[in-house]
């Protein structure tokens, strides 16, 4: 059986060179399952919408594993506060934002407060040593809070384009999903 894949991007999207469409694109090539959804108005979403949309697609698609981006995780903390949503296999938590984060464009999502169960069986924290959403200490402090593995990656940036994340193989063989072998 094929594991089926939800790919959320965060504010402003993850287009083509990002590593989100370039993963969403491999995961398909070979026909494996994925949904690569695109939240209404990605460059001032809100938290309410954005929510209605994803619970819309936790429901029609079932997906096994979903891997947040950005302010998603966020938005993956509210929907684990708020509803119960299946319980997946693996959940990716790739650069969050500050729990304090004071960007006008994404204020609808604050404040949001470390859910108690992520519904998944396993979960992993991916940060950078150089995101300029949030500091180091407090990535200390959300992983200690989370209670995840973290792998926190050498000045990566926010991980995204911008940081020179388009190919990133390294995210495919994490999700157990190889190029020319699926499952």
């Amino acid at each position: 059986m094929k594991k089926r894949v939800l790919i959320l991007h965060g504010w402003g999207g993850s287009d083509f060179p990002h590593w989100q469409s370039w993963l969403a694109g491999e995961i398909a090539k070979d026909y494996g399952c994925v949904s690569f959804l695109k939240f209404s108005d990605p460059d001032f979403p809100d938290k309410n919408r954005w929510k209605e949309e994803l619970t819309k697609e936790l429901d029609a698609f079932n997906p096994d594993i979903v891997i947040c981006h950005s302010v998603a995780n966020i938005l993956w903390f509210h929907i684990c506060n708020e509803t119960k949503p299946k319980e997946l296999e693996n959940l990716f938590l790739v650069a969050p934002p500050s729990l304090t984060c004071d960007i006008k464009e994404i204020e609808s999502f604050y404040p949001c407060k470390i859910p108690a169960n992520f519904y998944a069986k396993e979960s992993l924290l991916i940060t950078s040593t150089n995101d300029p959403y949030i500091t180091q200490e407090e990535v200390q402090e959300l992983q200690k809070r989370l209670n995840i593995p973290i792998e926190v990656l050498e000045n990566a940036g926010h991980i995204n384009a911008s940081s020179g994340y388009g190919e990133w193989p390294w995210i495919l063989q994490k999700i157990k999903i190889s190029p020319n072998k699926r499952d």
